[in-house]
């Protein structure tokens, strides 16, 4: 059984009735939701309030939830809006990614961009400044296109559950995704010495 078969069955189950089955869905997803969620706000205790604000809404909306997108597409779709408005109520800025947004998927990142033996301190010493230009180019992106790549990159969701969650079809996804690749690409040529050719 897939996941979204699983994921649908609970959330049957919670029209039904079963609040444990929407236990499990929290359990399931917390995490994952805590993730994105803090690529966009700073704060971790804003983060919790956050999540929890999401899961409150997916409870309360899950009648009308016909199961057209996965349950957590949907979920993610409830969380950035929820934060987005969380946002703009305190009068911040969104979104931004935190320096701790990449903790979890650096040494992917580098490993993927520098291909090199990273014991060496030269090698280090790059793999940082790596590190560093991806945070300041992602950080400093349009919110489409900073949404869009860490959905992707960071989330590993498909093009077609990004235009799901960010409401617009998968071409301007794909715009966004490419832009923003570019983007990052632009900051990594001068550290890593690749030409206007290649990307890195």
């Amino acid at each position: 059984m897939s996941e979204r078969e699983i994921d649908r069955q609970l959330v049957e189950r919670v029209k039904q009735g079963d609040k444990r089955a929407f236990e499990l869905l929290v359990e399931k997803y917390w995490r994952k939701l805590t993730r994105l969620l803090s690529r966009m706000v700073r704060d971790p205790d804003e983060v919790e309030d956050i999540a929890q604000e999401t899961f409150i809404k997916a409870y309360r909306a899950l009648p009308q939830f016909r199961g057209d997108a996965a349950f957590y597409t949907w979920l993610y779709r409830i969380g950035v809006n929820t934060a987005k408005n969380y946002l703009a109520a305190k009068g911040k800025a969104m979104p931004t990614v935190s320096e701790r947004a990449y903790s979890d998927d650096e040494e992917d990142v580098e490993e993927r961009l520098v291909a090199q033996d990273i014991n060496t301190p030269e090698s280090e010493l790059l793999s940082k400044q790596v590190a560093l230009a991806v945070n300041e180019a992602v950080e400093a992106l349009p919110e489409e296109l900073r949404t869009a790549i860490t959905l992707r990159e960071m989330e590993g969701l498909s093009y077609e559950e990004i235009a799901n969650l960010m409401g617009c079809p998968i071409g301007t996804v794909r715009s966004r995704i490419f832009r923003a690749r570019e983007a990052i690409a632009a900051k990594l040529r001068p550290i890593l010495g690749t030409g206007q050719d290649k990307r890195w």
